[in-house]
């Protein structure tokens, strides 16, 4: 129970940091510091995929919404 609960509060802070660099890549004014927020998402979400807090297609989902987003931002 109590080793279900440390790994549920490392969860939780991991999917809230990828929450928070996916937005900042979506809030980044120019297409310069879209890249290097969007290279500091991917980092996060491989490690998560990684240690299976996230599912790898949706890992692979996500960074591919994200790869767009850059691709298309003026």
């Amino acid at each position: 129970m109590e080793l279900s609960r440390a790994a549920r509060g490392r969860n939780r802070v991991t999917r809230s940091r990828i929450r928070t660099a996916v937005r900042r890549v979506r809030e980044a004014g120019s297409r310069e510091r879209a890249e290097e927020c969007r290279r500091a998402a991917v980092a996060l979400i491989d490690r998560a995929a990684a240690r299976r807090v996230l599912h790898p297609n949706r890992a692979a989902r996500i960074k591919s919404q994200l790869d767009r987003l850059v691709r298309n931002s003026a």
